[in-house]
């Protein structure tokens, strides 16, 4: 069964928190990459927001899946 968290009696999926947690991983990236002007490389921006975006939860969800069961 998925683990629910419970947030002052809101239940909600574990996977809620870890795509707000990436979410804001990314707000910081995008910013540090638009500051550095490595945007000019990439060739489609949106696209690459996208994929950064769903590395950086798979990321979050292996290492919260690590640090629950304690073994990869």
């Amino acid at each position: 069964m998925i683990g629910e968290l419970s947030f002052y009696g809101l239940y909600m999926p574990w996977l809620m928190p870890l795509a707000l947690g990436a979410l804001g991983v990314l707000w910081g990236l995008r910013r540090l990459l638009a500051a550095t002007g490595l945007y000019r490389h990439i060739w489609h921006p949106a696209l690459f927001d996208v994929a950064l975006y769903v590395l950086l939860l798979y990321g979050l969800s292996r290492a919260a899946y690590f640090l629950q069961t304690g073994s990869l």
